[in-house]
């Protein structure tokens, strides 16, 4: 099952993974390929990078219940301030994985960067977290809201039964999970159109939106940061609120590899895409409040259904429907990205072998992606999904500090490396600095949840000494391991 990473280091410090037989080569290694071998092609044009960025990061947060950040800063206008700091705060670290993604030209996103700077036990403990608990509970969550938009519109008078939300839901896992498995081109081009779906579903809000502003609808402005009770113990909740519905601007960096000219279109998609979803997001709240005022706000279980029901009448029943196709986007952006982490993972060693395996003809990470299915199914049928997210929150936020704070690492340890995009210091410093002190504030101020999250985070280090360093293992271990 496991092995020991056969990691090779240049002179230069830089892993690329190894040459054994059945290995792939990276596609930035500088090895030519061999005869007949099989790569992932670059098939992500600069349209459908932006596609799989504007497309996971928009999910069914901001349909749904933007009420986290506004439950959490108190106000309307706290909560305005905060999702423009966190879109910008994102735009900061977008930009940082840009230059990263332009100066280390391979897939994997967070752990390749971990690996690259502080080497393969936190980089393995990052993929271990993603592959057994965040990813499958991420995936579960967003396609619950799916199944249940998707049944909506059938079900207006009366609740909609748990059963059937979760069969729909198996089945929009498993549809996503084949259309990754049988082709890159399909899943980009249906990502594309699904993106289009979604911003034209925030178009939809949006104007009826400034149309009531041009009326004079400004009562819910009106002392905008009055009744403002928030303590510095919430804002990291607050923080994890906005920061959530922004997270998928670091997705393009999982598919490096495969990006056409990544020099070039890493860092025109993520500047493009966050500039759309931060000017979308703020101006949709903005919306919301033109209609609805805080106190209804916090008190709808789905914003967007109940603005539409107030301005729009029966054309209401169209909302739920982008909701369900956007949440189906973020769906296969997700897995389209995070299963290259695993592809990676495996080639370096620390995954199964067989996840480094490609298609033959078809040219997709074919077990890199379905090894997801069942262990998504299991939190669908089984978990406490929300709770999990809730505890390993941080853990995305630590390792996203971490990926950051190596970043400016790497510019002291490696200088003379090639850096086609650069940032400018104070960026990665401030963003680092800010995710490490939300987190640490968040030990303070939900100590159960976690401290929950960082205990399963710990689990990665025993993993990482029992099944990749440890090289004695008995023989009815290594039967057991699959070796």
């Amino acid at each position: 099952m496991f092995r020991k990473a056969a990691v090779t280091t240049t002179s230069n410090g830089s892993y690329l993974q190894g040459q054994a037989n059945g290995r792939l080569p990276s596609m930035d290694s500088g090895q030519p390929a061999q005869e007949g071998k099989v790569v992932l092609k670059k098939k992500v044009t600069l349209l459908r990078g932006i596609s799989i960025i504007i497309g996971t990061i928009i999910g069914a947060g901001i349909f749904i219940s933007p009420k986290g950040i506004l439950k959490n800063t108190g106000s309307v206008g706290m909560s305005l301030t905060v999702w423009t700091a966190c879109g910008i705060l994102s735009l900061f670290g977008a930009l940082c994985y840009a230059e990263l993604g332009t100066c280390i030209k391979k897939s994997g996103g967070h752990y390749t960067y971990i690996l690259e700077a502080f080497g393969p036990l936190p980089a393995f403990v990052r993929v271990w977290v993603e592959l057994l608990v965040i990813r499958p509970a991420a995936t579960a969550v967003i396609s619950l809201a799916f199944g249940r938009y998707i049944l909506e519109p059938f079900f207006m008078q009366c609740e909609i039964p748990e059963l059937a939300i979760k069969l729909i839901t198996a089945v929009g896992i498993t549809l996503v999970m084949v259309l990754n498995s049988t082709s890159v081109s399909w899943s980009a081009r249906i990502q594309i159109f699904l993106t289009f779906c979604k911003l034209v579903a925030i178009l939809i809000i949006i104007v009826p939106g400034v149309i009531q502003l041009i009326k004079g609808e400004t009562q819910h402005f009106k002392n905008a940061f009055a009744g403002n009770d928030a303590s510095v113990t919430r804002l990291p909740l607050a923080f994890y609120s906005g920061m959530y519905a922004y997270s998928g601007w670091f997705y393009l960096n999982f598919v490096t590899e495969e990006v056409e000219n990544p020099e070039k279109n890493i860092p025109l998609a993520i500047c493009i895409s966050m500039i759309i979803v931060t000017v979308g997001y703020v101006l949709t709240n903005v919306a919301y409040f033109t209609t609805i005022s805080a106190g209804e706000l916090l008190l709808s279980k789905a914003v967007a259904v109940t603005f539409a029901e107030r301005l729009m009448g029966s054309f209401s029943l169209a909302v739920p429907v982008f909701v369900a196709l956007s949440c189906f986007g973020s769906m296969n952006g997700g897995i389209f990205a995070v299963s290259r982490m695993f592809f990676v993972a495996s080639r370096e060693g620390h995954l199964p072998e067989i996840l480094s395996m490609i298609h033959v003809r078809k040219h997709t990470p074919l077990p890199a992606v379905i090894v997801l299915h069942p262990l998504t199914m299991i939190m669908l049928f089984t978990g406490d999904l929300y709770s999990l997210l809730n505890f390993l929150s941080f853990a995305r936020w630590l390792f996203i500090g971490l990926v950051v704070a190596g970043l400016i690492y790497l510019r002291y340890k490696r200088p003379d490396m090639p850096r086609p995009f650069k940032v400018p210091l104070f960026i990665p410093a401030l963003f680092s600095f800010t995710c490490l002190f939300m987190v640490a504030l968040s030990l303070y101020s939900d100590p159960v949840n976690t401290g929950i999250g960082f205990a399963i985070t710990l689990t990665g280090v025993p993993a990482y000494y029992l099944f990749i360093v440890w090289d004695k293992k008995p023989k009815w271990f290594r039967k057991f391991l699959g070796k």
